[in-house]
């Protein structure tokens, strides 16, 4: 097939859950024996050169364009006092949406729908929706791309939105705090309703998010496709031994569920657990680590911030842990985990759409009195981590191998008419 895909970021380096859910699915679809062209969003943030890629070889063309997603608080006020968008945008964009339109971006995607013909389009998540709506625009004033109609226009649902804000929302003790992310989450949801009523088809990330986009009306073919993971990188070593009695945990510090998450683990659970057992660690990975968190510790907690190679990291300590309190989708680091045989503690939301059983391939607590228990249980060996390790690995190969989920993609891809050759 020659597909082309739509992203809100050029998915490299690999420091973080979105870049690596983009970055598999493209790998993937490769592997598969696919063409892929990736027009992508190429951020401030994120910003990198075009060869980046260059590694996954020649059936993938990288086609980055410059879009300045920086936050402005003046745009920031104007959206949610429900002010007019830019040109060309519409009314009525969530701001965290309206700062991944680009014309220029609309103007080459257009510029490749024209001169090309391609079997599928791939939105790889929420904020790059918006085009499947600009491109209907198009047609309906009289625009013709190559071959005479639209391919189909899929989405790849790596979160339900609104979701996240709603929970944050949920969670948050500051009233203005919970007022603005209960207004986020209203925003967010209206548009994802009218995002879905301009697909042909969806890949939804979890069961819980197939019901949730059934709740906004989805009414094209949404099946499960969860994330897969290149378990090439994350395989058991068992001649590495981790360190005893330490903990872990990974993730972008920047996106507010897992700092959220750390900071709960940090004031509700950890005082007690290192008061009671003196000589448990915890070690701290991620981007984007705030200033509040670097400052030094007394407490056997170590923050690390941004590593090299998250599979080196995870390797060392012997516990990984996942304290989500809110969020949406699906948490990649937890199956990359379970590919290592790590066993996990998690509470249920983080865990929330992979296919586990607490006790068997994961150990599941909410609330800090159930962690302190799961900790303590831990410490004095009474959980059967390397037993629950191991089925980790084992579901993680049965059920994310990124092969078996480009399989998924196919399916998909089948159900929405677009001509699927045989996976090579």
């Amino acid at each position: 097939m020659n597909i082309l895909q739509i992203s809100p970021r050029v998915p490299f380096p690999l420091h973080d859950g979105g870049a690596i859910g983009i970055y598999n699915i493209t790998a993937g679809l490769l592997q598969a024996g696919h063409r892929v062209t990736l027009l992508a969003a190429n951020t401030p943030k994120h910003h990198q050169p075009a060869h980046v890629l260059d590694a996954l070889g020649s059936g993938l063309r990288l086609l980055p364009v410059d879009v300045d997603t920086t936050p402005r608080p003046l745009s920031a006020l104007r959206s949610l006092l429900g002010g007019p968008g830019p040109q060309g945008v519409g009314q009525d964009i969530p701001y965290n949406v309206e700062r991944f339109i680009s014309l220029p971006l609309a103007a080459r995607l257009k510029q490749l729908l024209e001169t090309e013909v391609f079997d599928v389009v791939q939105f790889e998540g929420a904020f790059v929706a918006w085009y499947a709506g600009w491109l209907r625009q198009q047609v309906a004033q009289d625009w013709h791309p190559a071959g005479g109609m639209l391919p189909p226009l899929v989405l790849r649902a790596h979160n339900v939105e609104y979701r996240i804000w709603e929970t944050l929302a949920q969670s948050a003790g500051n009233p203005l705090k919970k007022w603005y992310f209960h207004h986020l989450a209203t925003r967010m949801r209206k548009f994802e309703r009218w995002m879905l009523s301009q697909l042909d088809g969806v890949a939804a990330i979890t069961v819980e998010d197939q019901e949730r986009l059934r709740e906004l009306g989805c009414t094209v073919p949404a099946p499960l496709v969860p994330a897969g993971v290149m378990l090439d990188a994350f395989r058991p070593d068992p001649t590495h031994r981790p360190r005893p009695r330490t903990a872990f945990m990974i993730g972008s510090l920047n996106w507010l569920p897992n700092l959220e998450a750390l900071d709960w683990l940090l004031r509700e659970v950890w005082p007690t657990a290192h008061a009671e057992m003196p000589d448990l660690e915890l070690h701290v990975a991620g981007t984007g680590t705030p200033a509040h968190l670097l400052a030094p510790r007394t407490d056997n907690v170590f923050i690390h911030g941004f590593v090299d190679s998250a599979s080196d990291f995870m390797r060392q300590f012997e516990l990984m842990v996942v304290p989500l309190l809110s969020g949406g989708g699906m948490r990649v680091k937890i199956i990359e985990g379970m590919a290592l045989g790590k066993p996990i503690l998690s509470t249920s939301l983080g865990a929330e759409g992979i296919a586990v059983r607490d006790g068997h391939d994961i150990v599941l607590r909410d609330g800090a009195a159930g962690w302190l228990d799961a900790l303590r249980a831990w410490y004095r060996g009474e959980l059967p981590v390397e037993a629950i390790g191991a089925e980790a690995t084992r579901t993680a190969a049965e059920v994310y191998s990124n092969r078996r989920v480009m399989r998924c993609y196919e399916v998909l891809y089948e159900q929405v008419g677009a001509p699927v050759a045989p996976a090579v």
